[in-house]
């Protein structure tokens, strides 16, 4: 079996969130760069565990990024992938970003997909709708649960109310969420081997961009706490109705 994962860069969530060119670009200047966690903790390391429930299984990595991707890149690495390839592109757009992994994906013949839910920078939860519908695959999304049999995923995700229980034929598309795996550290033994693991670099093909960044704004700060004294209950239920607009 051969599983490819996506993985993304993103910000780590301790990070002071600031933009740059008139709020069209997020500033960089002295941002930790992180896996997106739901593509690390949950994708990746399922994937993980089924390679070792099966040690032919071959497990690849893509990511559409920069040079600067590349320590992220080899931590996945680390983690337990087999090699890894950079689409050398830094355009931010879902259709354009899925267009380079299905072209990655098609030329591999993978017969599992793996993304995690969305990425924590920009909440997207694209990706892999639209990888799969370009490649003509099933798509499975929110999944918290995966096992394979007989050559079938059996994949449990949640819906409004409850969870769902799907059983599709291989190959399929599937975003993972929390509840798939239990996040792992790397091992120095997979550190050090990562190095030498095999990260091979792409150039990205003609792909339109759908969309464009107008501007990024920052939620307006939060304003003071204001103390009502409990002998006067009507000054509290006028702050609930005329500011909070609770009623």
């Amino acid at each position: 079996m051969k599983i490819l994962v996506c993985i993304s860069k993103t910000p780590d969530t301790t990070a002071k969130i600031a933009f740059a060119d008139n709020n069209t670009k997020f500033a960089t200047d002295g941002v930790q760069w992180i896996i997106n966690p739901y593509d690390e903790w949950y994708a990746l390391v399922r994937a993980i565990e089924l390679k070792e429930a099966d040690p032919s299984t071959i497990l690849h990595l893509v990511n559409v990024g920069a040079v600067d991707c590349e320590p992220i890149i080899r931590k996945a690495l680390a983690l337990g992938g087999d090699e890894a390839i950079r689409i050398n592109s830094e355009n931010t757009d879902s259709f354009y970003i899925a267009s380079q992994i299905a072209a990655v994906a098609k030329e591999g013949a993978y017969d599992l997909i793996f993304t995690g839910k969305e990425t924590i920078d920009y909440n997207g939860s694209s990706i892999g709708g639209m990888v799969a519908e370009l490649l003509d695959l099933p798509y499975i999304s929110h999944a918290f649960k995966f096992d394979l049999e007989a050559g079938n995923a059996l994949v449990v995700r949640e819906i409004e109310g409850g969870e769902e229980t799907n059983k599709v034929a291989l190959p399929v598309v599937v975003s993972c969420q929390k509840g798939m795996a239990e996040q792992r550290i790397p091992n120095m033994k997979g550190i050090m081997g990562a190095r030498s693991k095999p990260l091979k670099i792409t150039e990205p093909i003609a792909a339109d961009s759908l969309t464009t960044v107008g501007s990024f704004d920052l939620p307006p700060a939060k304003a003071g706490v204001k103390l009502v004294s409990p002998e006067n209950p009507e000054e509290l239920v006028r702050l609930l109705h005329e500011e909070a607009k609770a009623f």
